[in-house]
């Protein structure tokens, strides 16, 4: 609605700078026919997201179509969906700059500011004009406008975000390939659905059985909701510790737990650390998460083998993403270069 309101002032400024039409009734039909017509701000970033996520999607897919063939045609093709993907990024992140700023928000250094200030003022719901004013702004003003820079400040960091998205993506593809290569390892990519930890879990265990995985990733996630409630008192101090309560929050820090596990239980959360933890108990497997932008992490080692050649008892191999897709994190599954 705030972005409705600050659409709603920009028609305005333009129908108050039109002082040759004469008729008014018409002008008004004209008016609220291009309002309905036109794309809102939070439509419009919406729709930026779902964009980022298809091209997303589309290089996942080219991806997979070059994994084929010897380690030679292989490099060959990634690169060239690199190039592609990076060619249609830039023309994609033009193409969202110049739709925001038919909408007045730029991130060019000479108007970011003024712009900024214009979109807190219009987020508050205040004119964006600059007719003077001298009365003294209420408290309910003050907290609006501090929430307002607070969400302006949160959307200049997507579009920054979303301008560095292929180069540190690349970046650190190239480290984990770096890491991986020597050990005869390569990622296999899972799908960005909110659930890719547990994908990735899923596509594993069919791995080291050799055929189809014992659990789905619905299964995973009832297991380790399940797991965390029985073993609360180990994992509450986790969550409080990455999760602060809310000052205006009625329940207390066990009821929150509840509703979080509830969540990992029946949605499609994203899954961190906590649930990491779970899984090695649930299945008694030991995991091995590799980075290219952290040092690799281990977890559940006392369910690590002693090395024997039983796939079985193998462990779960994991690559963890900070920037294969924007604001998201990501999980892919590790496996053996023979067996893609």
């Amino acid at each position: 609605m705030l972005f409705a309101f600050f659409s709603t002032l920009v028609l305005g400024a333009q129908m108050a700078d039109n002082q040759e039409i004469k008729d008014a009734p018409s002008e008004a039909k004209s008016v609220k026919a291009s309002q309905k017509e036109q794309e809102t701000r939070d439509e419009m970033l919406s729709r930026h997201r779902k964009e980022i996520s298809q091209l997303q999607n589309k290089e996942t897919e080219l991806k997979k179509a070059a994994a084929r063939g010897s380690k030679a045609e292989q490099k060959a093709k990634k690169k060239q969906v690199e190039e592609e993907i990076s060619q249609l990024s830039a023309k994609l992140k033009e193409k969202h700059a110049k739709e925001l700023a038919s909408l007045g928000y730029s991130s060019s250094n000479e108007n970011e500011k003024t712009n900024l200030d214009n979109l807190v003022k219009a987020i508050a719901g205040v004119s964006v004009t600059n007719q003077p004013d001298h009365s003294k702004p209420s408290k309910g003003a003050k907290r609006r406008e501090k929430r307002a820079q607070q969400e302006a400040a949160r959307e200049q960091r997507i579009q920054e975000e979303q301008s560095n998205i292929v180069s540190d993506r690349m970046i650190e593809d190239k480290k984990l390939e770096k890491k991986l290569e020597p050990l005869g390892l390569t990622v296999n990519e899972i799908k960005p659905d909110g659930h890719c930890l547990y994908r990735a879990v899923e596509d594993q265990l069919a791995h080291l059985s050799g055929g189809s995985s014992p659990y789905t990733y619905q299964v995973l996630r009832e297991m380790v909701a399940a797991y965390m409630m029985d073993h609360a008192s180990d994992f509450l101090p986790f969550y409080l510790s990455e999760n602060m309560l809310d000052e205006d929050s009625d329940n207390s820090p066990g009821e929150r737990f509840e509703n979080y596990c509830k969540e990992v239980e029946s949605t499609a959360a994203w899954g961190g650390e906590l649930e990491l933890r779970a899984l090695t108990h649930c299945l008694r497997k030991h995991i091995r998460i590799f980075s290219g932008s952290f040092p690799d992490v281990e977890m559940g080692k006392e369910y690590k083998s002693d090395g024997g050649s039983d796939l079985s008892s193998a462990s779960i191999m994991l690559s963890y993403h900070k920037h294969a897709f924007g604001l998201g994190e990501h999980y892919n599954s590790v496996v053996q270069n023979s067996i893609r």
